[in-house]
């Protein structure tokens, strides 16, 4: 039985560099939990339940069959564990983004034993979802930062 990792985020909206991390990973785990939690410091724009959709359509139009997409409430390091995640994942655009992700990963590890494996955006370092969320309110195409199925969800928002 092969390591299973736990790739947690708001994921609102799930964007291109998100997909980036989830197409490295699905590579180096025999299954990848991709978890959309309730971040405390952002209010939620979308609803959970569609953009878990959205997620869902996207891995099956890339043909990624070994991850999956759960909703959850609680501690990220709680939740993999009861998944049976061994490693949580995280992507990197730059080293502010590094100095934040250690200081959660030196905690997770104190807190729950699991360590951090990170992945690098590479060329979609620029991308955020509040940047992405930005150009949405603007009435912007985003429609190159986003999967299709995430872009045909926001458009079903307006």
């Amino acid at each position: 039985m092969g390591i299973i990792g736990f790739y947690a985020g708001s994921f609102d909206p799930f964007t291109n560099g998100h997909l980036a991390v989830v197409k490295k990973s699905v590579k180096c785990f025999e299954k990848v939990i991709i978890g959309i939690g309730k971040n405390t410091e952002k209010k939620s724009r979308f609803d959970k339940n569609k953009m878990k959709k959205a997620i869902e359509k996207t891995l099956k139009d890339e043909n990624i069959t070994n991850a999956e997409v759960i909703i959850y409430n609680g501690l990220t390091a709680k939740v993999a564990k009861e998944h049976g995640a061994e490693l949580l994942i995280r992507g990197l655009r730059n080293g502010t983004d590094y100095e934040y992700e250690e200081t959660i990963a030196e905690i997770n590890d104190e807190y729950s034993k699991l360590d951090t494996c990170y992945f690098r955006a590479g060329n979609l370092g620029y991308l955020s979802s509040s940047m992405v969320m930005e150009l949405y309110m603007a009435g912007e195409d985003i429609t190159k930062f986003v999967p299709r199925a995430v872009a045909e969800v926001l458009e079903n928002s307006k």
